[in-house]
């Protein structure tokens, strides 16, 4: 007998453990080159662990929920009876095709693509109850984002009838992922002294620059000049100004960057995602709408890599796209700032004497009182305050 290890693999820089989400086999089961054999969580992405030989699951070590270690061995296959595996599937004439109902019935675990599996397992689905629209009933994405949407299959939960009123309770246990989500909120909350100060910033230029050169910025760049590149734009021209901000604290040394990674928000699947933009300095606006513009692309389809979510120097969160007027964005460790953006919305202000209304925004920076005193955070919020409120300042840096 040959036995060839299942090991959890690399994840990317900074990340030493993952949580296992779900097995997609069991002991006995056979198995193909690169075929799935678990998925691995982190704190925003899944990955699946492919088998690096075909035979037989010999035996797994690890349980469903559980944390392990890069390099960590989870089981091990039996190579030898690698005949018994089923091939892995090639292209190959097509057979005649059956009714569509046949092609389209329940499927094996490993009959669904990897983002398909990824958010049924976000949504408490089993992928062997979901009908396949794929070839040979493969199950893809949109089946199940369909059953997410209009089956009524029971998650893992236990539901408490009480007699009195006739009302419900019901108890789901909380998914791997979301677990790992709260443990790094309360990391971020319990390792750094975190203040947030607040500011109001009017959008009137922006806008009016958008309007003005959207079209044309469309059409000579063939992106569309969003919000995003105007702040990321200002908060490095604020970065620059207040170093501290861009760093973080390891031991008892200030590492301080002389680049700037930041992180944007970007909405997907799973909620609000932040990949980074490398560089983001050296990038014009142009350049940083199309990252963006393919960063968004990337997290509906649940394409983001570990290595887009990796690092950052410093983040901007927006919240305002799903309408939120005031938040405390928590930090992302190691960093020492985050900048919240908001709704806009049209408000009562005074301008030369005169009430008038302005389409404003609440501005909200959250940082590590450790490093970042409370006078430099607020002079850090009034200059992309002032780079807002002013575009032109972003163009001539001053």
């Amino acid at each position: 007998m040959s036995s060839v290890e299942i090991k959890v693999p690399a994840l990317g820089e900074s990340i030493t453990e993952a949580i296992i989400g779900k097995f997609h086999k069991k002991v006995g089961d056979t198995v193909a080159v690169d075929e799935p054999i678990a998925v691995l969580e982190t704190d925003k992405v899944t990955i699946d662990v492919q088998a690096a030989s075909a035979g037989v699951i010999e035996k797994l070590l690890a349980a469903e929920g559980a944390k392990v270690k890069i390099g960590e061995v989870i089981g091990s296959i039996d190579s030898s009876k690698a005949g018994a595996a089923a091939p892995k599937p090639v292209a190959a004439a097509p057979a005649p095709v059956a009714a569509p109902a046949a092609a389209s019935t329940a499927n094996t675990g490993s009959n669904i693509t990897p983002v398909a599996r990824a958010i049924a397992a976000d949504k408490g689905l089993d992928p062997n109850a979901i009908q396949g629209t794929g070839v040979q009933g493969r199950v893809m994405k949109e089946d199940v984002l369909k059953a997410a949407e209009g089956s009524k299959a029971p998650a893992p939960a236990t539901t408490l009838n009480v007699a009195s009123g006739g009302r419900t309770e019901e108890r789901v246990k909380v998914t791997p992922l979301r677990k790992r989500v709260a443990e790094r909120l309360l990391q971020a909350q319990s390792t750094a002294a975190i203040l947030t100060t607040f500011n109001e910033v009017e959008m009137t230029n922006v806008m009016r620059l958008r309007k003005e050169y959207g079209e044309k910025f469309e059409k000579k760049h063939g992106v569309k000049l969003g919000f995003m590149s105007f702040f990321v734009k200002a908060a490095i021209e604020a970065l620059r100004s207040f170093p501290a901000v861009n760093a973080y604290l390891e031991g008892d040394e200030v590492v301080f960057h002389h680049y700037y990674d930041v992180g944007v928000a970007v909405s997907g699947n799973r909620g609000l995602v932040v990949p980074v933009i490398r560089d983001a300095d050296q990038k014009s606006m142009a350049e940083l709408e199309k990252v963006i513009s393919d960063f968004g692309a990337k997290a509906k389809a649940d394409k983001l890599q570990l290595s887009d979510l990796q690092g950052g120097t410093f983040t901007i969160s927006n919240g305002g796209i799903f309408g939120s007027m005031l938040s405390t964005p928590i930090l992302n460790p190691p960093q020492t700032g985050i900048l919240g953006m908001h709704n806009i919305q049209e408000r009562a202000v005074v301008r030369d004497g005169q009430v008038v209304a302005r389409p404003m925004m609440y501005l909200a920076l959250s940082y590590d009182h450790r490093l970042i005193d409370g006078r430099e955070a607020v002079q850090f919020l009034v200059r992309i305050k002032d780079c807002l409120e002013a575009p032109e300042r972003i163009l001539m840096e001053i």
